[in-house]
């Protein structure tokens, strides 16, 4: 009788305790395409570029935007011919573009709360983009 009362009890605490603590499950998915083919790599650097110049942005390039609070988006580029672009909408994203070489196009796109992405390019001709969602 005493052991079936402390178990009860003992569910009975972790119960309570699990039900006031606020749910912290948090976290990110992410979904990354890099095509290996020059051409296919091309279409998506033309895709990527069009994306830009309908968004208001430059075909060229660094180009951030970002709809939301506590975003952050950041670029480093060296070579020629580079194109980046960061799309954030939601809270508290961090994305960067790093790209070294010329002809070089990625697209990073953060959806949802709190995701951190990251698109690093070395070399020439490449294309990729990445798609996060944060929840």
């Amino acid at each position: 009788m005493t052991a079936t009362f402390t178990k009860t009890v003992a569910a009975a605490v972790t119960a309570l305790i699990i039900g006031i603590s606020p749910a912290m499950a948090g976290g990110q998915i992410s979904i990354g395409f890099s095509p290996t083919d020059p051409d296919q790599a091309q279409a998506l650097g033309l895709g990527l570029r069009m994306f830009s110049v309908v968004q208001g942005m430059s075909a060229n390039g660094g180009n951030a935007f970002q709809n939301g609070n506590f975003n952050s988006a950041g670029f480093n580029q060296n070579g020629s011919n580079n194109s980046g672009v960061i799309f954030q909408d939601g809270n508290g994203h961090n994305g960067t573009i790093s790209q070294n070489g010329n002809d070089n196009t990625c697209g990073l796109f953060q959806f949802g709360e709190a995701t951190n992405a990251q698109c690093q390019q070395n070399g020439n001709g490449q294309s990729g983009i990445t798609t996060v969602f944060g929840f």
